[in-house]
């Protein structure tokens, strides 16, 4: 067989196909065992993603890229103080609350709620929280108690760096932002550099568009979010709830699941209404209603049409996905890398669709038309200029 033979180019290309896979598996195995070396690298490099086009834009007004970082790097520097300073004492005030209402929640729940249960399942809940039962229950598990504790107090004490390693982090990430902010350019066209010339314009146009597709949902979600958990935190903590604030931000931190962050924050607000005024407020319980309601439709017909819209491509399920398969697999480094993997996937798997509705494994051998203002690509007849049935 010569070097041209068809067998022998199969073979070729199967072995370079197994030496991609191989090189992957490294890769992974690679990211996993430096995972926490590589966390604030990685983090810094996001924020250096997300602030590079603000530093592009004071760049092309005359400004030098040193000048222009040391801008941006201060803003974010400045929000992030802000944060710190006014919502901080806000939801330390918040937490203080809680604490002080936990007695007033476990008699709610076990006058109230557990006999509420009851009565409708028949079964015998509150015979469970019995103390001299829990009493009982330690004494007969007293040595596995004593033995898991004593594993978590000797990993403890051989984690002694770890307070450490965390210091070292925050030290790093806010310097390592500077730096991927400053050389992003460059880092960029070094990569490029890297891409062989005939596939160059491929590797740019996904590239292209898994930039656009990550930073839509990154920074569209986030107003999202940030705006939802602002409307409701204000909205109850004006109509008289206590933990309104705190209810709120929660609400608004999962809001980027649809109707999720709507639905617990409801559900958390209705009993922390009903064990503020020991019993049922309607018109407290009507506000809180008309605040979700004010909400929900704020996102629904302003906020993520404006600032969301058709940009993402992001399915909240393949987020979800992604986030928790990353930390499962590389811990929080891999929930780091879960959304910029997922945009990539997702821009691969639309090009890969692409390809394969242009293919004659999906046309066929005839010739084929696409139709007007649409994708769909259908077999058509040369000799009579006709779309073909496919049933036939």
């Amino acid at each position: 067989m010569t070097e041209h033979d068809p067998a022998n180019a199969d073979i070729a290309r199967f072995l370079r196909r197994l030496q991609w896979g191989l090189a992957l598996v490294a890769v992974a195995w690679v990211i996993g065992q430096l995972g926490p070396v590589l966390t604030p690298f990685v983090l810094a490099a996001l924020l250096g993603w997300l602030g590079d086009p603000l530093v592009d834009r004071i760049e092309r007004r005359g400004h030098s890229r040193t000048l222009a970082v040391s801008l941006v790097f201060a803003l974010m520097t400045l929000l992030l103080a802000l944060v710190l300073i006014i919502l901080v004492p806000m939801i330390e005030r918040q937490i203080v609350t809680l604490v002080d209402s936990l007695p007033a929640y476990r008699d709610w729940i076990i006058g109230t709620a557990l006999p509420w249960i009851e009565q409708r399942t028949g079964y015998e809940v509150v015979a469970w929280l019995d103390t001299d039962r829990l009493i009982e229950l330690i004494r007969e598990h007293w040595q596995q108690a004593g033995g898991v504790a004593a594993a978590v107090l000797g990993y403890l004490s051989r984690s002694g760096f770890a307070l450490l390693a965390v210091v070292i982090n925050l030290v790093l990430v806010p310097i390592l932002t500077f730096y991927f902010m400053r050389d992003w350019d460059l880092l960029v066209e070094r990569c490029a550099s890297l891409v062989p010339r005939d596939h160059i314009g491929t590797a740019n146009r996904l590239a292209r568009e898994t930039s656009e597709s990550l930073g839509g949902f990154l920074r569209g979600q986030f107003l999202v979010m940030l705006g939802q958990g602002a409307i409701y935190a204000v909205g109850m903590s004006l109509v008289g709830l206590r933990l309104g604030l705190l209810i709120g931000m929660i609400a608004g931190l999962i809001s980027f699941i649809p109707y999720l962050g709507a639905t617990v924050g409801i559900l958390m607000a209705l009993i922390a209404a009903i064990v503020q005024v020991q019993g049922f407020d309607w018109t407290l319980l009507i506000l809180i209603g008309v605040v979700f309601t004010i909400g929900q439709l704020v996102e629904s017909y302003v906020l993520t049409p404006r600032l969301v819209g058709d940009r993402i491509g992001l399915h909240p399920a393949a987020v979800i996905f992604a986030v928790l398969a990353g930390g499962q697999l590389f811990g929080f480094l891999g929930m780091l890398l879960a959304l910029p993997m997922a945009a990539v996937a997702n821009v691969l798997l639309r090009y890969a669709h692409e390809r394969y509705t242009q293919s004659k494994l999906y046309a066929g051998d005839k010739p084929t038309i696409a139709l007007a203002g649409s994708s769909i690509v259908v077999p058509h007849d040369s000799r009579t200029d006709d779309p073909v049935d496919p049933t036939r």
